[in-house]
């Protein structure tokens, strides 16, 4: 059942929505660098294991290469990619998750997903009374 939604103006639940959809594609952002820093840490591994493996094959230049350089590197200017990860948690996400929550608190009283909610009650009204009255949930 459609619980009973607060009265808004088209305008703003649009503008709500943007919000909402803003932060969840923050949220798709925030699993894509979560999947960075795996799988450069999954590829660091690789080379940690390359190291000694040049080392026993006689490739110390190599070795040493990977043990001075290489691994110690940062991914981005220096910095290791759980840096990067948690700049942008506690920052950039952080701070509009913290928006997005504001918006919702003053345009619909802490409501989420007011927009879906909306077309929701449309839809099963439409179904109402194009049908034979029964509401058809699946």
């Amino acid at each position: 059942m459609v619980d009973q939604l607060p009265d808004l103006s088209e305008e703003e639940r649009e503008a709500l929505h943007s919000v909402e959809l803003g932060l969840e594609w923050l949220r798709r952002a925030h699993g894509d660098l979560v999947g960075v820093h795996h799988k450069t840490g999954h590829a660091m591994d690789h080379f940690e294991r390359a190291e000694a493996q040049l080392r026993a094959s006689d490739y110390d230049g190599l070795a040493d290469a990977l043990r001075c350089e290489y691994l110690p590197r940062g991914a981005i200017d220096d910095r290791w990619t759980y840096d990067l990860l948690e700049s942008f948690e506690e920052g950039f996400l952080s701070d509009l998750a913290g928006f997005e929550e504001r918006a919702r608190e003053e345009v619909a009283d802490g409501r989420r997903h007011v927009a879906e909610r909306h077309q929701e009650r449309e839809w099963r009204e439409r179904a109402r009374e194009d049908g034979d009255g029964t509401d058809r949930r699946r």
